[in-house]
């Protein structure tokens, strides 16, 4: 990877659209992160309150799924028109815009008295959240000096984008104990109101760059990763192995994947306004942090998904405890963050990736060790201290890496590619793990991924969470 000049270096015309002496950079970066931990976080937030919402609305097993899935679909399928938005009509308006829609879906959502009325109002936060991510990531870009500042920005910009996954589990076990699960919904509305009227003061404006929305690049992209997550969803081996792969909805679904994905690249090769110009990948160094990131995101989500399980249906714990089990991970990682922060400048990009990559996978390892006999400290803490400490060191380095040399007219797009590896990465590796766990487990149907972790299923799994061999009788 490059080094520590090339990756504060210059960002194009970065900062041409803002007069940072002119900007209140305190208040700008506590607008930028609220918004990133907001959209972050609710990703993760509901997941708590899910048992509640299928008593309080009837979805079954399989239903429930897609309650996380409309909005990861949308939200990872969606970020590079909204990165492109942001380039084209101006960032600051369209981050405004973002966090307008995303409140208003808020709001919806925890009005809802339908299966239909909460999934469309999940869908929608999902356009939302694409729109303000990318805004936000490279508004730092264009708001911050190059140099300390704007290091010191990413490292709390990284900070909150990876604890907002574990905050979202806190906030949705209070919420839920001592609220209702409306609440999770509630609680994003009078956040995004103080965001959006704070941001006009505190944020400066990018001017903005003439072009078109590549309509045709965004409907293929974002139907072909619907289509290949749901393909993968559903093509689980049945507990009496009987394999899935040759159905007729999982052969259409994958093969209509396939179609569409190519589509979408050849639409991007030929277009003059592509949604995603390839040109982006042109930097070896940029294309192997969208890698690193999707894979982080695959690793991410399904540490999160498999462990709130575990310790809920099999350590017996409650949405409130499983969230304060979390609380030192969060912790880690913002103090790993900024460290990385501090050492980027002095020794590159490069020695932090690769001893994060390290330090993180020996973390999951150990993590995927855990039983019904660990100790919280042992089985819990001790892997999970680790594997923060490894991500918290990866975050802020990739993203600085994603936004090296990156012109201004591609800030956007560079952002946003950012955040859909780590979406849809997360949203492949729960297709893939969630549904062989489920199926692997015996007497376990494979409607419900969740009740592969119910305490009867669990009892002498001596394999470790994430092994997929079941229980040991």
């Amino acid at each position: 990877m490059s080094s520590a000049q090339p990756l504060a270096g210059r960002t194009g015309a970065g900062t041409a659209g803002a007069n940072p002496g002119s900007r209140h950079l305190g208040l700008a970066l506590l607008v930028i992160a609220t918004a990133q931990l907001m959209v972050i976080l609710d990703a993760t937030i509901v997941n708590v309150a899910l048992p509640d919402i299928q008593r309080a609305l009837g979805f079954s097993g399989s239903g429930l799924e897609w309650v996380v899935n409309a909005y990861a679909l949308t939200f990872g399928g969606l970020l590079l028109l909204g990165g492109r938005a942001g380039d084209i009509l101006g960032r600051r308006r369209v981050f405004i815009g973002g966090i307008i829609l995303f409140s208003a879906a808020s709001l919806l959502g925890g009005f809802a008295n339908s299966q239909a009325w909460l999934l469309g109002a999940r869908a929608l936060q999902g356009v939302g959240g694409a729109i303000v991510a990318p805004a936000a990531l490279s508004l730092v870009a264009t708001t911050f000096p190059e140099g300390r500042p704007r290091n010191r920005a990413m490292g709390v910009y990284a900070a909150m984008s990876i604890a907002g996954a574990a905050v979202g589990l806190i906030a949705g076990g209070l919420l839920t104990t001592y609220l209702s699960w409306r609440w999770v919904f509630f609680v994003n509305v009078p956040i995004g109101i103080a965001v959006a009227l704070a941001a006009p003061r505190a944020l400066g404006d990018s001017k903005p760059h003439p072009g078109r929305f590549d309509l045709p690049g965004a409907i293929t992209g974002t139907l072909g990763l619907a289509a290949l997550v749901y393909g993968l969803s559903n093509a689980a081996t049945s507990p009496n192995g009987v394999s899935h792969w040759g159905d007729t909805k999982v052969v259409a679904s994958l093969v209509g994947a396939v179609v569409l994905l190519a589509s979408f690249i050849i639409i991007e090769y030929r277009s003059k306004h592509a949604l995603m110009p390839l040109r982006i990948f042109r930097n070896r160094n940029r294309s192997g942090a969208y890698l690193i990131m999707l894979c982080v995101g695959t690793a991410m989500f399904g540490m999160f998904f498999f462990l709130t399980l575990f310790v809920q249906n099999v350590w017996g714990y409650s949405a409130l405890k499983t969230g304060v089990a979390y609380l030192p991970m969060v912790g880690v990682i913002m103090l790993m963050a900024g460290v990385s922060a501090q050492l980027v400048p002095r020794i590159g990009a490069r020695p932090l990736l690769l001893a994060g990559s390290l330090i993180g996978a020996g973390g999951m390892f150990w993590l995927s060790r855990i039983t019904e006999h660990s100790t919280y400290a042992g089985g819990l803490l001790g892997p999970m201290m680790v594997t923060a400490a490894g991500l918290g060191m990866l975050f802020m380095p990739l993203t600085l890496v994603a936004l090296s040399k990156v012109d201004d007219r591609d800030a956007g797009l560079a952002s946003s590619l950012l955040n859909t590896g780590q979406q849809v990465g997360g949203a492949i590796g729960l297709a893939l793990l969630g549904r062989d766990r489920a199926a692997r487990v015996p007497g376990h149907g494979g409607d419900d991924p969740g009740q592969a972790f119910g305490p009867r299923r669990c009892a002498g799994d001596h394999g470790g969470i994430y092994r997929a061999d079941g229980p040991a009788g």
